[in-house]
């Protein structure tokens, strides 16, 4: 969400659209069915400042299959296994602001951390959005370790599918890359010509670093196979409510290394949602006292799981 996320301006993000100007009406019970329905499919809470945004983004969609009323795009919804409209629904209401080395208090952590590691580092970046954020680990990684970048993996998973392939293809604005140094762009970018001028697109041997997939948080079963050395998991919990983000801290504990951080984003706090995390500073987090050990012992048993599943 950082999906699941379609760059989306500030005033779009509002979604302040004046009632006299809505093409459809728009009532209190379908917010509420509304509400319940993207809770019941990705833990996103929504809050009711965002009436006028989920009416902007699904009245695209009643426009696209021809419906006049909230309530029959709902009933459609809720009677059919039309997953291809769930996703657009899922979509939808996702919410996608990122950039290239945003809080960026936390790569030269990341950057000191991964240079003491021993052999090829595994990353999980759960909110990759349109792919700013981990093609800067990317970057930080092949800054800090040079050639031996090559050998490390990175997992770029998001719950919209939309912004996943925008973040697959790589290529971006230079607008986009207005905040990184004449050096990076030189070294991970290539500069487009022609029909491509005005846009960049990321260096063949930093994208090959990086694999893309959908992951929704909220499933049951998360297709990944750990223990990572590093999980980045930024400005995605505000969307769920408390215990939505504490189900997902827990399940993230077999999946990371003894020795392993947890990154989040400037204003999340973890501290009194899970017992397994200690805040080490700066909003990134490691596994409490005695937690690591048996993290390690069910990282075994989650990736024989996920091998079994996919047998």
């Amino acid at each position: 969400m950082e999906a699941r996320q379609l760059r989306r301006s500030d005033s779009e993000e509002s979604g302040d659209v004046p009632g006299h100007e809505r093409d459809f009406v728009f009532t209190n019970a379908d917010f509420a069915r509304i509400r319940a329905l993207i809770y019941q499919v990705a833990g996103i809470s929504l809050s009711d400042h965002k009436r006028d945004m989920v009416y902007s983004r699904l009245a695209r969609r009643l426009r696209a299959r021809s419906m006049t009323v909230f309530s029959e795009y709902l009933d459609y919804l809720e009677r059919t296994r039309d997953d291809a409209e769930w996703e657009a629904f899922t979509n939808s209401l996702t919410t996608n602001l990122t950039s290239f080395f945003r809080e960026a208090h936390h790569f030269p952590i990341l950057a000191d951390f991964v240079a003491k590691r021993r052999g090829p580092v595994s990353i999980w970046c759960c909110a990759a959005s349109t792919g700013e954020e981990p093609y800067s680990i990317a970057m930080t990684l092949q800054e800090s370790l040079g050639n031996a970048a090559r050998n490390s993996t990175i997992l770029a998973t998001d719950i919209d599918t939309q912004v996943l392939a925008k973040a697959d293809a790589g290529v971006y604005t230079l607008d986009q890359g207005k905040n990184l140094s004449p050096e990076r762009l030189r070294r991970f970018f290539l500069k487009g010509t022609g029909s491509r001028a005005g846009q960049m697109k990321v260096r063949p041997e930093l994208r090959q670093m990086l694999t893309f997939s959908r992951l929704n948080l909220h499933e049951d079963r998360w297709p990944v196979q750990g223990p990572f050395d590093v999980i980045f998991c930024r400005n995605v919990m505000i969307y769920f409510d408390k215990p939505t983000q504490g189900r997902i801290l827990e399940r993230f504990v077999p999946l990371m290394k003894h020795d392993a951080l947890l990154f989040a984003g400037h204003s999340e706090n973890f501290t009194y949602v899970s017992r397994s995390f200690r805040l080490k500073g700066q909003t990134v987090y490691e596994l409490a006292n005695g937690t690591a050990a048996r993290g390690s012992q069910s990282s075994m048993h989650a990736s024989e799981a996920v091998r079994e599943e996919a047998s």
